[in-house]
């Protein structure tokens, strides 16, 4: 009919049916997406793993001091009440390990049909789990305590000089990966990694065993002129209770073969003979004696040394162990003082330390002949205490470049002094191996120089002029951003190295610690089954 107005809704629907009206469309649309929002907002932007940590913990300032850090964890955490019960052994019980066995397998079998990303996202998507080992205190709490209570009252030194005590916070990961994993969940930011109580459910397990503090402080047959105890520390030790609970009933110290036995004895140990296992042995002098015994763990070091000097052949390699920076001995300098120290970096190459070192170390005493005197460079007779310490940062910070050649061992303290310094490391080590360098690029941070161009006459010198100003500056930029990977603290923080350790690090080594663990429980005792490490060839950054 002309002139009639017809609804739309009333309009036939060319397909059969009737048309709904664009508003009510419009209407429906516009709740669905409120309804969304709404969803969107009550509900977290990731999964909280751990509803029950402080929220207040981001806002808390790190510690990053291993002093002060352990004066807090000791006396506002040591066990004044028994510990959380889990189930290590503390006998061997034949048994126990085919039971622990059968328990992993209905874990794993039972993960495999039912994740679908499983194993290939077992460490990176979810967390990894690890069983912390309940050691009797004498492998731990005493030694943290001993290390306190002589730490003020010992002027202890090694035969060439060294700060006893300097050199255990230098290599005290062991403390720091420790005390984060065994912390509260409400006091931890690292989601990346939990502890279980219960063997079967661990991915990998921790040996909590200070090596580097019993090498220094304990074992008897080590006091010898290299790293003899000074009257001091013994005198302390022997006026103390503390030194009584340190012996067994027979009235010896406690020795490596002790925590060796311990550790052996359970059942994850002679399930995968140790291969799920970590152990820190970040002096390269710790754990010596009873290396060979566990050398199918995963090592936490500070290098890898191919020369034989520190480590046999077959001990250590890239594909099993795990290099860990050293704790710096110096303040980061973070943004801030990065810009702030930009326009009084005068000195071209600083170095301070040691001159004489053993072994690869020596070509110290040859750089410092060719560069001594020469204008722009500064080097230094390294020099304990806060003296020492003081006068190294305010170097650092006063310095474009920052020489770092080897020390007794291929690594140094002194590489990581210069980069949360602001400095840019001038490697001269061609044996060096770095730590979490899967991921991080050293290039970006770093100078990289074989052993026979910097023992060229001018040729160090030359080489860093020619670095443009631009160049420079990039790299100092990258310093800031790579510096907190490499700062450990408390609570362990996101990016910081016990951070790398896990997410980075561990996750991609499980799947190969699950193949060699079911391989040595099949394998005949005939078969040529066992997997070394003896013909890799070290990397060398020279030719």
């Amino acid at each position: 009919m002309a002139g009639k107005y017809v609804a739309s809704s009333s309009l036939p629907n060319p397909r059969g049916g009737s048309t709904r009206s664009p508003i009510l469309l419009l209407t429906f649309s516009l709740l669905s997406l409120s309804l969304l929002l709404f969803l969107f907002s009550i509900l977290p932007s990731h999964p909280n793993p751990n509803p029950n940590r402080n929220p207040n913990l981001n806002t808390l300032l790190p510690e990053s001091s291993f002093v002060a850090s352990l004066e807090h964890f000791l006396i506002s955490k040591s066990p004044r009440s028994p510990p959380i019960r889990d189930d290590t052994v503390g006998s061997d019980d034949p048994e126990a390990v085919k039971k622990l066995d059968d328990l992993v397998w209905q874990r794993e079998i039972r993960r495999v049909y039912e994740d679908p990303y499983y194993p290939a996202a077992s460490g990176v998507t979810s967390a990894i789990r690890v069983y912390v080992y309940e050691m009797p205190a004498k492998f731990t709490y005493d030694l943290l305590w001993l290390f306190r209570n002589t730490y003020k009252e010992t002027s202890n030194r090694t035969s060439n000089g060294s700060p006893v005590h300097r050199l255990i916070e230098q290599h005290s990961i062991d403390y720091w990966l420790w005390a984060d994993l065994i912390a509260p969940e409400s006091e931890r930011l690292l989601t990346n990694v939990v502890r279980v109580h219960r063997q079967e459910e661990a991915d990998l397990f921790y040996i909590p065993f200070f090596t580097t503090i019993s090498f220094f402080l304990l074992e008897p047959e080590q006091w010898k002129p290299l790293y003899r105890v000074g009257p001091s520390l013994m005198c302390f030790m022997l006026r103390t209770s503390l030194m009584h609970s340190l012996f067994d009933h027979n009235e010896r110290l406690i020795t490596y073969g002790e925590a060796l036995k311990w550790v052996t004895d359970q059942p994850a140990w002679k399930r995968s003979g140790g291969r799920d296992h970590i152990l820190p042995v970040h002096h390269p002098w710790s754990f010596k004696t009873v290396r060979k015994s566990m050398k199918n763990a995963i090592w936490l070091l500070p290098d890898m040394d191919s020369t034989g000097n520190w480590y046999k052949p077959g001990q250590v390699s890239l594909e099993k162990d795990l290099i860990l920076p050293y704790v710096p001995n110096v303040d980061l300098c973070a943004a801030k003082c990065s810009s702030e120290s930009e326009s009084k970096r005068k000195t071209l190459l600083f170095f301070r330390g040691r001159l004489k070192r053993n072994a690869g170390g020596k070509i110290r005493a040859k750089l410092m002949a060719e560069l001594s005197g020469a204008d722009g460079v500064v080097i230094e007779e390294g020099t304990a205490g806060e003296g020492g310490k003081e006068a190294a940062q305010r170097g650092m910070r006063k310095s474009i470049f920052c020489l770092s050649p080897a020390g007794d061992t291929p690594s140094s303290a002194r590489l990581f002094d210069a980069i949360v310094s602001g400095c840019i490391p001038v490697i001269v080590s061609d044996e060096l191996e770095l730590p979490f360098e899967g991921i991080l690029d050293y290039r970006k941070i770093a100078l990289f120089v074989s052993s026979s161009d910097a023992m060229q006459p001018g040729w160090l010198l030359t080489f860093l002029k020619s670095i443009s100003p631009a160049q420079i500056k990039e790299m100092q930029r990258n310093l800031v951003k790579y510096s907190r990977h490499f700062v450990y603290s408390s609570p362990a923080q996101l990016l910081g190295p016990e951070d790398f350790v896990w997410r980075m690090q561990m996750a991609g080594k499980l799947m190969n610690i699950k193949l060699h663990t079911r391989r040595l429980q099949r394998v005949v005792r005939e078969s040529r089954r066992l997997c070394t490490c003896d013909c890799k060839r070290a990397n060398f950054t020279g030719p």
